[in-house]
């Protein structure tokens, strides 16, 4: 049987397409996922995204724990700042990519929901030589607000006290107050914002949300949104097999005086060669093996045509002449 969130019947109300999700029965769309991508390009969005893994870390060595246990440094980090970073294997390649909140007296990881299995494994084996408590908590909701007018519309909502706090936000931070948690650590290339709270506020935040005018979004347009900002996804363009450096997250590792698991077996992983990049497919088309790519001023294209315009203007452009336009 799928699991559900306690918004499940907000998403058979608004017409949903519910399909299975790691395990979870989630909304794909509600519609048109075009729609629903434009809509968090140009307005607000709402996310169910809590089948997400709350992971919470305490104990005297949670800091010691933790600067084990992960590429980044959470020495970084001060009392209500987040970040993001990778969870590497002995052979430096990536179990899961997560963000870890540092609170005032712990710390809460929110990783994927299809690696839990192992993500709380792993955590829980590596976590026998502190003196540390690992507890996943169950009785929550996540909505995610995403999109220029998220501000505006989570402000609308919550109490003025909150919506001075939420203004001062900056990006890779967040507030909590009576058992809630607000953070601006989005995911869509989009101004937003993530609720985390009780799973019995959950319904009553996903109908004020609708009322302010944000939208509710499917797991398609989320994919969509991702990719056109260039966001990796993790079973797609991350696993055990690919390293911090193939994936062009080199920017989530902290080296320098470390020890984390996996710093060693970085240097010599056998993709540390290999670099993903992003492409532009011009015009329609379907991408195949030995498909011909080119590099132009705006990056990588598939079409020779594009190519020599974009040499064209850019030559015409050093010389001072008038730019060619619908090329």
């Amino acid at each position: 049987m799928l699991q559900q969130t306690p918004l499940i019947e907000c998403h058979r109300q608004d017409g949903g397409k519910l399909v299975d999700f790691s395990g979870w029965e989630m909304p794909i769309h509600y519609g048109s996922q075009v729609e629903e991508h434009h809509q968090v390009r140009n307005h607000a969005g709402l996310f169910d995204v809590s089948h997400m893994t709350l992971v919470d870390v305490s104990g005297p060595d949670q800091a010691a724990y933790l600067k084990r246990l992960l590429a980044n440094d959470i020495d970084r980090l001060d009392e209500g700042r987040a970040l993001y970073t990778a969870m590497l294997n002995a052979e430096g390649g990536i179990i899961d990519d997560l963000i870890v909140y540092r609170r005032e007296k712990d710390y809460r990881l929110v990783v994927n929901c299809a690696t839990k299995e192992k993500d709380v494994a792993w955590m829980r084996q590596h976590a026998d030589a502190f003196d540390v408590s690992v507890e996943t908590p169950s009785d929550y909701a996540i909505i995610a607000v995403q999109g220029p007018e998220s501000r505006k519309v989570l402000s609308a909502v919550l109490p003025e006290r909150d919506v001075a706090a939420l203004g001062a936000l900056k990006p890779f931070s967040f507030f909590e107050r009576e058992g809630a948690l607000f953070a601006r650590t989005g995911y869509t290339g989009e101004s937003g914002f993530e609720c985390i709270v009780d799973a019995s506020e959950g319904v009553a935040l996903w109908q004020s949300l609708r009322q302010a005018g944000a939208s509710p979004i499917g797991l398609g347009a989320r994919d969509t949104l991702r990719l056109e900002a260039g966001m990796n996804l993790y079973g797609q363009d991350l696993d055990e097999t690919v390293c911090p450096a193939a994936a062009n997250l080199s920017w989530t590792v902290v080296t320098k005086d470390r020890d984390f698991i996996g710093q060693d077996a970085m240097a010599t992983h056998p993709t540390s060669g290999e670099r993903q990049i992003g492409v532009q497919l011009v015009g329609k088309g379907v991408l195949r093996a030995g498909y011909p790519f080119f590099w132009t001023r705006g990056g990588w294209c598939s079409d020779e045509r594009r190519f020599l315009a974009d040499i064209v203007l850019w030559n015409w452009a050093r010389a001072g002449k008038v730019v060619i336009e619908n090329t």
